[in-house]
């Protein structure tokens, strides 16, 4: 491992098996790796509490990089190293924009409560939404739409049909009336035929959370592994040196990096053990 010193994965559909289990040989990897002093990182779209709900806190990794990297944990030492938010002004910008397009979205609190969240119905159903929302509900409440937000967010969750030239016109509209935003793609964990719309401060991402690790610990990109599944796993990808895409992944963003098997055949230990 002398050209690795810092190994990135994302969980779904990567590190985790669909049941969310673990392999016996992704937690012998992740041993090794931490025996030879390579800095093991997971790097998720999951909130910090969702990540408790699939990680063992004996689990050897030794950082999170929770919602997308607006997050970064210690694990070892159980603190909060940083935190990326959107500002207020911005975040009701984006709210007044989302209503008067009568959108169906959630906005998620600041790092490190953003397991909370605020809901917006719209008028036209969305039952990807309302799946999200039966599942979140206990965690949200109404957004009160006539009063501004006085307090940071995280991110905004939007909901759309699988219409990709939707999704981009939205994106562009976005993007070009808010220069502090960063607009990501995610497929639907639940596995229905819906694309969602995740905004976060234009500095969040995972790539930008490994570079900030890299940077702590004198590490230089050449030296770092990482794998995932999906688009928002882009820049992390990008981002380190040797990338692997899972074969679970979008067959699009298949020819842009190394393959790696499925993430139910230990894709991540897999790959890893070219390099021992």
């Amino acid at each position: 491992m002398k050209d690795i010193r810092l190994v990135a994965t994302d969980l779904d559909g990567t590190f985790l098996k669909n049941d969310k289990s673990i392999s016996e040989e992704d937690l012998q990897m992740l041993e090794l790796l931490g025996q030879r002093g390579v800095i093991r990182v997971v790097a998720t779209g999951r909130n910090f509490k969702k990540v408790q709900e699939v990680l063992p806190d004996h689990l050897p990794f030794d950082y999170v990089a929770f919602s997308s990297g607006a997050g970064i944990y210690d694990w070892n030492k159980r603190e909060l190293v940083y935190r990326q938010n959107l500002n207020r002004e911005t975040a009701n910008d984006i709210i007044q924009f989302f209503v008067e397009k009568d959108m169906n979205f959630h906005l998620f609190r600041a790092v490190p409560d953003n397991f909370r969240c605020w809901y917006y119905r719209g008028k036209k159903l969305c039952e990807e939404f309302e799946r999200y929302f039966d599942f979140h509900n206990s965690a949200s409440e109404l957004l009160p739409i006539k009063q501004k937000l006085t307090d940071d967010a995280c991110q905004f969750l939007v909901i759309f049909p699988n219409e990709p030239d939707a999704f981009l016109m939205m994106k562009q509209q976005l993007e070009s009336q808010f220069d502090d935003i960063k607009v990501v793609r995610t497929s639907s964990p639940l596995d229905t035929d819906y694309i969602w719309m995740e905004i976060f401060h234009k500095d969040v991402s995972k790539g930008n959370a490994v570079k900030f690790l890299c940077e702590q610990k004198d590490i230089h990109h050449y030296m770092t592994f990482g794998i995932g599944n999906d688009y928002n796993d882009l820049d992390l990808l990008n981002f380190t040196s040797f990338s692997y895409l899972v074969e679970n992944g979008p067959d699009e963003l298949k020819p842009h990096f190394r393959k790696a098997v499925s993430n139910e055949n230990s894709a991540f230990s897999h790959s890893l053990k070219k390099y021992l």
